[in-house]
């Protein structure tokens, strides 16, 4: 067993959980959205910045946990592999960010740029600086990467109940204001 192998099969239920968590939490979601387009539709820009996100960090889970639980011969496709995935995942955080300040139904608050913008991207930045240093810094690196899919993990579950309870509280709002 070569040294990458032995390194990795110490987290492979941590990747299981952390992955399948990630996958049933897509689907998941795509029910919740289901359910509750008929109480507010949402225009393709709020979309885009708020929802869609939501989703593809939730996968970035599913991506990290997946390549970490593939047969690497060496750390060094493995490091490939990560690297591509954080700087992917940076340019995608910088899209969001443009998106979110583009598009015109909600205003964000510090919040969501705390939980939509900077937290999404020091996951992939640690991601991607981590890549870098797994064959130097094995044992720290894994430790970093496993925080920052747990992250990714976190933060699509954040943003998938801010965005419910903020669909169901601004229909009751409305709801209400209807009926007075």
């Amino acid at each position: 067993m070569t040294e990458s192998a032995r390194a990795l099969s110490s987290w492979e239920s941590f990747y299981v959980i952390v992955g399948s968590s990630g996958g049933a939490l897509i689907g998941l979601q795509f029910v919740v959205m289901t359910l509750v387009a008929d109480r507010r539709r949402a225009t393709e820009g709020s979309l885009s910045a708020f929802g869609t996100p939501t989703v593809v960090h939730l996968a970035g889970a599913l991506v990290v946990s997946a390549i970490m639980s593939a047969p690497w011969a060496s750390f060094v496709t493995l490091s490939i592999a990560l690297g591509i995935c954080g700087l992917g995942g940076l340019a995608y955080g910088a899209i969001v960010v443009y998106r979110a300040r583009r598009q015109t139904d909600y205003e964000p608050v510090w919040e969501d740029w705390l939980w939509h913008g900077v937290l999404p991207c020091v996951s992939y930045a640690a991601l991607t600086v981590t890549a870098a240093l797994l064959r130097s810094h094995s044992h720290r690196a894994l430790f970093v990467i496993g925080a920052a899919a747990l992250s990714l993990l976190l933060i699509g579950i954040h943003n998938a109940w801010d965005t419910v309870t903020y669909i169901v509280v601004s229909h009751s709002d409305s709801a209400a204001t209807k009926t007075d």
